[in-house]
């Protein structure tokens, strides 16, 4: 049952994970790779839909969230260092561990948000793992001002440490996403319309917390590696990749991200992107008003990825 917590041992931490079982004959495996400052026993309804339409599911925590647990990895952190490195070897080994609890099923990689930007990276770093990729509501585009971001995240970092909670970067994000939204109830209605799931993360003490100057940074280095060409150049050039971003998203700019991703993709020769702006959905497209079209909409391209692979 996906609500069970079950933990696999990786160099460095315990990583806890969720698994639903396909419920109808095995078409292949996903894997799921939650946002920042949330959790996988959020996906549970997700991961539900996928096990019905024939799709062993399996969701980790990263390091530094939800019931993960690593001595160098409190909550708000990857690691004391090399946690790129890290979050993407974690990835890389729930891969392992399913496939070899299902062996011959090709593998899906989805990726919400900040679990995007970790998808992406470790499709380039182990590309002969995953059969198709799917990143949603992701930015990659963060171009001057995320390197701005940075720099400030280093000054950061010299005056406080690495291992404190960053006083500028919820400001330039979480804070403003918030108020960017008309007549807002809380701070986090940005993250969907349905005030029942704002309520549930509010109320959830595993969501929301403040990320570490040393996080930001990773998630920086994680936003600018994945695009370079010398990292695509290792995947297939007609590997699935599917995309999806919401119209009212700030996290997106309105989705304009999740288009510069595709057609950066486009120019750099691959052939089979598959891309959705929900017009009036915000960051959050899985708790969102529409979210069973949307899940059936990403279900049947994978129907499609396995078929092909």
């Amino acid at each position: 049952m996906f609500s069970e917590t079950q933990r696999l041992a990786v160099p460095g931490a315990s990583l806890a994970y969720h698994h639903a079982e396909a419920i109808t004959p095995p078409r292949g495996i996903l894997l799921i790779s939650h946002g920042l400052a949330e959790h996988s026993k959020r996906y549970r309804s997700f991961a539900e839909a996928m096990a019905v339409r024939g799709y062993h599911v399996y969701a980790h925590d990263h390091r530094g969230h939800g019931e993960t647990t690593a001595p160098d990895a409190p909550i708000g952190r990857f690691a004391r260092r090399s946690g790129v490195e890290r979050v993407i070897g974690d990835v890389i080994a729930i891969r392992g561990h399913a496939a070899s609890r299902h062996p011959g099923l090709p593998v899906i990689l989805f990726g919400h948000s900040m679990g995007g930007l970790i998808a992406l990276n470790a499709a380039v770093t182990a590309p002969a793992d995953f059969d198709a990729v799917a990143v949603w509501n992701s930015n990659f585009a963060v171009g001057l001002a995320g390197r701005a971001a940075q720099a400030m995240l280093l000054a950061e970092r010299m005056l406080k440490g690495s291992d404190v909670p960053s006083g500028l970067l919820p400001k330039l994000t979480f804070s403003t996403w918030g108020k960017s939204i008309p007549g807002r109830r809380t701070e986090f209605d940005w993250l969907s319309r349905r005030p029942d799931e704002v309520d549930k993360y509010v109320a959830d003490p595993l969501c929301g917390f403040d990320a570490s100057v040393s996080l930001w940074l990773d998630l920086f280095e994680l936003t600018f590696r994945a695009p370079q060409k010398i990292h695509l150049d290792r995947l297939p050039r007609d590997m699935p990749i599917h995309l999806v971003g919401g119209g009212e998203d700030p996290a997106t700019e309105r989705g304009k991200a999740v288009l510069w991703l595709s057609n950066h993709l486009k120019g750099q020769g691959f052939s089979r992107i598959s891309t959705e702006i929900y017009q009036d959905m915000r960051h959050e497209t899985l708790n969102e008003i529409g979210a069973d079209a949307a899940i059936a909409a990403f279900a049947d391209w994978c129907d499609r990825a396995v078929a092909r692979s």
